[in-house]
């Protein structure tokens, strides 16, 4: 029996401006060049070919997507896809970050694990299996945001690698498209994390720099450094503008050099007296990181421990955007692989951080506790830090941490795929026999009494998500508590919104059952 689902209303059929006067058409479609029909002809589906699941197709018609079960049709036009022998295809586009030095060996290690070899050519990659037939096939387009997302609403891609968040106006873009809510957590998956770290001279004798003197400079409103910035192809400088700038009536100012690869954007920064610039962990070679730091005096380096708990504020998700349709198995596997522990080390040998929660003892944390007791509000008594510590002591933080949109009891991308993290992690079996402890804590704004209120709050609502995530209930081996202390454990400096936003959030916290 044939159905039609209409994915997207008749009236889609305008074209919208994409962030620098970039026009992407998500309506009607010129080409159309396959007609899928039943067997008596009573059902014909004309439209461009979008994608086939092994079972259902979905082309892009006048009407906009149309998805209908495909089993007895024929199809025919020059893209039709081989409806008996179907080779599952995932077409990849976006950051060159994660297309050229990510995603390959990724593919890689996918292969090898399943037994499988890998050719690649122009075209992408093959899979093939030990007897020599070809199972998967994975094509990557590298292209700036504005082409990848283009790319994307048009259904010329299956999924879209970005280095920053989606705007608001490119999900309404995307959702009119037929692509869904994209800023759902299974459509918007998190595939590793990377950061932005400001640099100078080594000789400049500088070792940190404020957020606010930061974000001044890229602006443009101060004039202590000389501005360098690589040509933005990936998205990440766009991604701090919209995170760090925007919200404050900021936007980027020209630099006063701008470089086309990141060899000559360094080479220029360590050469100059007063150079500055923003480049990705990892890339900072021969100049000097300098460390945040905050009116209160609190600082953070970008560490490979304080980006996978978030707690270095420059730390930015990768993504992966994918259509809300359904999916051949074969690539619903490969996704789902990529939250593997095999896929973790790939990407942690890649020079990036992955999203494993990994055990942060506390007698590796004197600095981190030492600097958030004195930082402490001065309404916290002794006893509620002696209380702390007694209750955290016997336990080991994970580096799962999660944080809550600005204004939101909603948890940012990055803590809704770290909930989706430890879903797995527990129906694995790695956190049976083990207690797990979310413990809340707030920025120190108002009182702290009802700050405590606050963090208990956000610390239950982790819970009720995971709770969630696991269909309703946890293994009887694994047992979870909450916790709450308010301010008493700042990690950045409230003086400012990014390190109030910084301070809202939950930790996990877990120790065996005795």
């Amino acid at each position: 029996m044939t159905w039609i689902e209409f994915k997207t209303p008749a009236t889609i059929l305008r074209c919208a401006a994409v962030l620098v006067a970039h026009l992407v058409c998500v309506g009607s479609l010129a080409a159309q060049d396959v007609v899928f029909r039943s067997p008596d002809d009573s059902v014909a589906v004309t439209g461009r070919f979008v994608a086939f699941d092994g079972e259902n197709a979905t082309v892009a018609a006048d009407t906009g997507l149309v998805t209908f079960r495909a089993d007895g049709m024929t199809c025919d036009g020059a893209e039709c896809p081989d409806l008996v022998e179907y080779v599952p295809s995932l077409r990849m586009t976006g950051a060159a970050r994660m297309g050229d030095l990510l995603l390959p060996a990724l593919i890689d290690v996918y292969a090898r694990d399943n037994g499988w070899t890998v050719r690649e050519d122009a075209l992408g990659f093959q899979l093939y299996s030990s007897d020599g037939a070809l199972v998967f096939e994975v094509s990557i387009t590298v292209a700036t945001p504005e082409d990848a997302f283009s790319n994307f609403v048009r259904h010329e891609a299956d999924a879209l690698l970005s280095v920053r968040e989606l705007r608001a106006m490119e999900l309404q873009i995307a959702a009119e498209a037929g692509l869904g809510r994209l800023d759902l957590s299974r459509q918007m998956r998190i595939l590793a994390l990377d950061a932005l770290v400001p640099v100078t001279s080594a000789t400049s004798g500088l070792r940190s720099i404020s957020l606010a003197d930061l974000t001044a400079e890229l602006a443009g409103t101060s004039s202590e450094f000389e501005v360098h910035l690589r040509t933005d192809i990936d998205g990440q400088i766009q991604g701090f503008e919209d995170q760090f700038m925007r919200p404050f009536g900021l936007a980027l100012d020209q630099p006063d050099a701008s470089h086309d690869s990141f060899d000559a954007l360094l080479e220029s920064v360590a050469g100059a007296a007063n150079g500055l610039t923003l480049v990705p962990f990892g890339k900072t070679r021969n100049t000097q990181p300098l460390a945040l730091t905050g009116p209160c005096g609190l600082r953070s380096d970008a560490r490979f421990l304080t980006m996978k708990t978030e707690d270095y504020l420059l730390t930015f998700p990768m993504f992966i955007y994918l259509p809300q349709r359904r999916r051949h198995p074969q690539i619903v596997d490969f996704l789902d692989w990529l939250r593997s522990p095999s896929a973790q080390l790939v990407i942690r040998r890649a020079g990036f951080v992955d999203l494993t929660a990994v055990p942060i003892p506390l007698s590796d944390q004197g600095d981190r506790l030492a600097n958030a007791i004195v930082n402490a509000g001065s309404e916290v008594p002794l006893t509620e830090l002696q209380r702390m510590m007694r209750l955290l002591s016997p336990r080991v933080r994970m580096s799962s941490t999660f944080r809550f949109e600005p204004g939101s009891t909603r948890l940012d991308g990055q803590s809704r795929s770290n909930v989706m993290q430890l879903a797995q992690a527990i129906r694995d079996g790695r956190f049976g026999g083990r207690e797990l402890m979310l413990v809340g804590f707030s920025d120190g704004r108002g009182l702290a009494l009802a700050n405590r209120d606050l963090s208990s709050a956000r610390a239950e609502a982790v819970r009720l998500d995971l709770t969630r995530a696991l269909g309703g209930t946890f293994p009887e081996n694994v047992e979870i508590d909450t916790a709450a202390f308010g301010e008493a454990l700042p990690m950045a400096c409230d003086d400012t919104i990014w390190g109030q936003q910084t301070n809202r959030r939950v930790e996990l916290w877990v120790r065996d059952v005795p």
